[in-house]
């Protein structure tokens, strides 16, 4: 298949997601996949900003990717914090050259094996609400063509995340947002449980769940609730839940 006819199936992927039964959790985490797809990095990550101003974590592709994250935001320095206090894309960022910029970042980045990153502020107009990151574990450059590429993936999802603004009160907007971090941490528990009850990684743990969702059209916090609860234990495609 070509890139150019990818990128059609991609972006109507993310639009058909668009619906009334609006998962933006789900949403959050096919972005990530998909970027990290079409854009030849290793991992991404999101950070959203919750109805009280602080930034969370609101998906990743993998934990350590989600690790990063949070150490960002715990040591208040990074290329994502950076570019959603901004609003601009920070792109082409070799990390061997960032320590002076961000010093504890840079650190733990390289440590995990990353080489470069890049960070897409998710906006609408100059309404900034969060911004993704993208790390590649060899040196990745950009070109235009891919930065437009990133933006116009996390104007999607901004565009989602905010799609009932016209008919609603901003603070209807905020406790979506808020709705989406809190099922993260439900998710994070029922990852743990997993692991606990069936030796699974912490990322198999997630995909398990995610797929359940899928085949059952569940709500991800909904099959994590079940995990935590003990009701479930999801299994591989094939195989009895």
């Amino acid at each position: 298949m070509n890139a150019e006819r990818r990128i059609t199936q991609v972006f109507v992927e993310l639009a058909d997601t668009l619906v009334d039964e609006f998962d933006a959790l789900d949403f959050l985490h096919t972005l990530t996949e998909r970027s990290v797809e079409l854009l030849n990095a290793d991992a991404a990550g999101v950070i959203l900003s919750d109805q009280h101003g602080r930034l969370q974590v609101a998906a990743s592709t993998s934990n350590q990717a989600q690790v990063l994250e949070l150490f960002e935001l715990q040591s208040a320095e990074g290329p994502c914090l950076d570019c959603f206090n901004s609003g601009h894309v920070i792109a082409n960022v070799d990390l061997a050259q960032a320590e002076t910029r961000w010093p504890r970042f840079t650190e733990a980045s390289l440590l995990a094996g990353y080489r470069s990153t890049h960070a897409i502020p998710l906006r609408l107009r100059d309404h900034v609400i969060g911004a993704m990151n993208l790390f590649c574990l060899h040196q990745s450059t950009l070109s235009e063509d891919d930065l437009a590429l990133a933006q116009a993936l996390a104007d999607v999802a901004a565009i989602g995340l905010l799609q009932e603004r016209a008919v609603r009160e901003s603070q209807l907007i905020a406790e979506q947002l808020q709705t989406a971090l809190n099922s993260r941490v439900l998710i994070e528990q029922a990852k743990g449980v997993l692991l606990a009850r069936s030796g699974v990684s912490v990322d198999d743990a997630f995909r398990l769940m995610r797929a359940h969702s899928r085949r059952n059209n569940q709500r991800l916090s909904d099959v994590a609730l079940a995990v935590i609860n003990g009701t479930l234990t999801p299994r591989p495609p094939g195989i009895s839940d």
